[in-house]
């Protein structure tokens, strides 16, 4: 049998690497691990982590292809982080002009959630520890 143990990371490409760079670093606070340019690729790779954890690595790459990113589209449905009260975390991105979602009530575990989007429209969960 095979035995995942965690997920090791998140890749995610920007259409606009220095303000994807900022959303993440600086309104959502994700620790910067390593940043290096890859000259071969004209491509930035930038490894962050949640507190101690490396979780994403966002890449930019010269013109990009689009891809549906909605909730409802096939493919990843969305991003979520935990974090201890939804409602607090909602406030703050919104004080740093992020639109965000109402909170909600997931249904079968009573615990609270909400979505809003990175600056490529990627859908992104906080949802209630």
């Amino acid at each position: 049998m095979l035995k995942i143990s965690k997920v090791h990371h998140i890749a995610i490409i920007a259409s606009n690497y220095q303000k994807s760079k900022h959303f993440y670093t600086e309104v959502l606070g994700l620790k910067t691990v390593r940043e290096v340019y890859r000259e071969a690729r004209d491509s930035y790779k930038l490894d962050l982590a949640i507190g101690e954890n490396y979780i994403i690595e966002l890449f930019s790459f010269p013109n990009p292809p689009a891809r549906p990113s909605r909730p409802e589209a096939c493919g990843l449905r969305h991003l979520a982080f935990e974090v201890e009260d939804v409602a607090a975390a909602k406030q703050n991105l919104e004080s740093k002009g992020i639109e965000v979602e109402d909170i909600r009530i997931d249904e079968f575990t009573g615990k609270k959630f909400t979505f809003f989007a990175d600056p490529d429209d990627l859908p992104i969960e906080f949802y209630e520890k």
